[in-house]
């Protein structure tokens, strides 16, 4: 077998596979379906300072080649994750790197998650700072696209925490490399991209949008081109290690996202339909290096040929 083993800031991961926030709960609810201790990590769904019950219903819909979603970032604050016995104590009983996504209206309340979980960090690899979603009507992406705005936060969460940090950057804007540099300038360890892009549906029978926030994330594979080409550009602009993520559903995908620069890979929207992917992209994954003679999957990092 190859060396599937990757390093993210110094956090070892046995294979670049990593769960996408928000697709994969807080791990519990897959204990079922997917061998965890086979995942490279696992980021679980975002957390707030307060509960949060996200936006009113419907908040999924299936379009052409993805869904759209506008969930809100629902949650249970960050009090019954710290002591809810299928958060926080459940993560800590796994061997698999944990990564907390965590979310603000306020820069305040992402620090306010940030010190909290400093003081509980046993069991957490690493936080991922959400500036970048879309479906929230304040903080989330307001961060995300402005550059001074992003690094604030980062700068202001990097101040108490010693943990890892990952941002999480939006795909909506026009030099994602300027972002990239803000980020890690202000003192992220890591990057991920893309969230999902902002889009709308309509049903043509009754005239209305098919989300009741009327316009929602696109993910799945109709942004996976597009997410390459970022993960390239901040690849350029960074050293950083990245997550690539979006529109990944097998391990020709993988492939994809790591010689453009990537050196983890998120899976989201494909998990809904088939949890056992994860386990299926490292395994193919190892068949693909088998095939092309290499030893280890870091040397398909960044080796996109341009010439």
């Amino acid at each position: 077998m190859a060396d599937l083993a990757v390093e993210l800031a110094g956090i070892r991961l046995r294979n670049p596979v990593v769960t996408a926030s928000g697709t994969f709960g807080y791990g519990k609810d897959y204990l079922d379906l997917v061998p965890l201790e086979r995942i490279g990590a696992i980021t679980v769904k975002g957390v707030s300072p307060f509960p949060s019950h996200g936006n009113p219903t419907p908040r999924t819909a299936e379009v052409t080649s993805g869904m759209l979603n506008a969930i809100g970032l629902q949650n249970p604050g960050i009090d019954k994750f710290i002591h809810g016995a299928e958060y926080l104590p459940f993560l800590r009983t796994l061997h698999t790197p944990v990564f907390v996504n965590i979310w603000g209206r306020t820069i305040d309340d992402y620090v306010e998650v940030a010190r909290r979980l400093e003081a509980e960090k046993q069991g957490i690899a690493a936080l991922e700072i959400n500036i970048s979603c879309p479906n929230i009507k304040q903080g989330g992406i307001a961060f995300g696209t402005d550059p001074k705005m992003a690094a604030a936060v980062v700068a202001a969460v990097r101040a108490v925490t010693t943990l890892p940090l990952i941002t999480k950057l939006s795909p909506n804007v026009s030099r994602i490399g300027d972002f990239a540099r803000a980020a890690v300038d202000a003192g992220s360890d890591i990057l991920s991209l893309i969230n999902t892009i902002p889009a709308m549906a309509i049903d043509i029978e009754s005239w209305r949008p098919k989300l009741a926030n009327v316009t929602g994330g696109l993910s799945g594979p109709a942004i996976k081109p597009v997410a390459v080409r970022l993960v390239h550009e901040c690849a350029k602009a960074v050293k950083a290690p990245i997550i690539g993520m979006g529109g990944i559903t097998c391990a020709a995908d993988a492939v994809e996202f790591l010689l453009a620069g990537a050196t983890a890979v998120g899976v989201g929207t494909a998990i809904f339909t088939h949890p056992r992917v994860l386990v299926e992209i490292a395994e193919g994954l190892d068949a693909y290096l088998e095939r092309k003679g290499l030893a280890r999957v870091t040397d398909l990092i960044g080796q996109v040929r341009l010439d």
